[in-house]
C-alpha cells in the first residue's frame, strides 16, 4: 500500500511538472533584460513597463474585463434561473433530456461552437465585435452555472420549501429567502467559474471578434504570431496570476460548500 502510495505522488509530480513547467518557463523570462528566452542576462521589470504603458493594451484588458464580468453575471442569473427550472421538471425523462442538452454545450469542441455562433451572427445579421462576442461568451458559460448549481439544489430538502409555504410565505419569498440563500455558494462558485472560462476562452472569440475590438487572449495570439518579444511573457504572466487568484476564490467558495452546517439547538 505504502509502495502505492509512492507512485502515485510520483506519477501527479511528474504530470503537474510537464504541466506547468511550460508557464514557470515563460514566467522566468518574462524579468529576463536580455530581451530573448535563451539565456538570462539579469533581472528587469521593463517589460512589465511595457505592457502598462500600452494604451491599447489596456483598453484591450478594459474590454477583456467588461466581457468577462458581463457575460458572467448575466450567465450566471440565467444559469441559475436554468438550474431550478430542470431541478423541478416533474418528467424524469425530460429531466435527463435537458441536463444531456447542457452537457453537450459543456464537451462540444470550442471551434465547432465558434464557427457556428460565426454563421448565427452573420445569417441575423450582428456585426461581429463587442455584442458578438458577450452573447457567445454568454452562451457557453451559463452550461458551466447550470452544473455548479445543480448538486447544491439537490442537497436541498423540500421539507423546507413546504414549512415555508406552510407558514404563509409566497412562491417569490420561497424563492428570495429559501432557494437563493441555501445555493448561494453554488451560485457563487458557478460566477467565478463563468468569469474564469470568460478571460480564458481563445478559440470561440477568435471567430466571433470583428475590426476594432478583440480581447486579451486573441491579442496574444497575434502578437505571439509577429515573433518572440517578452512583453508577451508579461502579458501571459499577469493573466495567469489573475486567473490563479479566481481560482483560489473558488477553492474557497467550494470548500464553505462542503463544510458541514452547525445545528443550533434552543433550550
Amino acid at each position: 500500500m505504502k509502495r502505492n502510495g509512492k507512485l502515485s505522488t510520483l506519477y501527479l509530480a511528474i504530470v503537474f511538472i510537464i504541466l506547468y513547467a511550460p508557464i514557470f518557463y515563460l514566467v522566468y523570462y518574462s524579468f529576463n533584460s536580455g530581451g530573448t528566452m535563451y539565456e538570462f542576462e539579469g533581472f528587469t521589470l521593463d517589460w512589465y513597463k511595457e505592457v502598462f504603458q500600452d494604451t491599447r493594451l489596456l483598453i484591450i484588458v478594459l474590454n477583456t474585463l467588461i466581457i468577462a464580468l458581463l457575460s458572467a453575471a448575466i450567465s450566471t442569473i440565467i444559469g441559475v434561473f436554468g438550474a431550478i427550472g430542470i431541478m423541478y421538471v416533474k418528467s424524469r425523462q425530460m429531466k435527463n433530456t435537458l441536463l444531456s442538452l447542457n452537457n453537450v454545450l459543456i464537451v462540444s469542441p470550442d471551434v465547432i461552437i465558434g464557427a457556428s455562433f460565426l454563421i448565427l451572427f452573420t445569417i441575423i445579421g450582428i456585426k461581429l465585435g463587442f455584442t458578438s462576442v458577450l452573447l457567445s461568451h454568454i452562451a457557453f458559460s451559463i452550461p458551466i452555472v447550470v452544473i455548479m448549481v445543480l448538486p447544491k439544489l439537490q442537497e436541498m430538502s423540500p421539507t423546507l420549501i413546504d414549512a415555508a409555504l406552510d407558514l404563509g410565505a409566497s412562491r417569490w419569498d420561497v424563492l428570495t429567502k429559501v432557494i437563493l440563500p441555501f445555493i448561494s455558494p453554488g451560485i457563487f462558485a458557478g460566477f467565478f467559474m463563468a468569469l474564469t472560462y470568460s478571460l480564458d476562452d481563445f478559440a470561440v472569440t477568435f471567430f466571433v471578434t470583428g475590426n476594432g475590438f478583440t480581447t486579451l487572449s486573441v491579442e496574444i495570439y497575434s502578437m505571439a504570431r509577429q515573433g518572440i518579444s517578452l512583453n508577451i511573457n508579461a502579458l501571459s504572466t499577469l493573466l495567469f496570476l489573475f486567473t490563479i487568484v479566481l481560482v483560489i476564490g473558488y477553492y474557497f467558495i467550494n470548500q464553505r460548500n462542503n463544510r458541514p452546517r452547525g445545528v443550533t439547538v434552543k433550550k
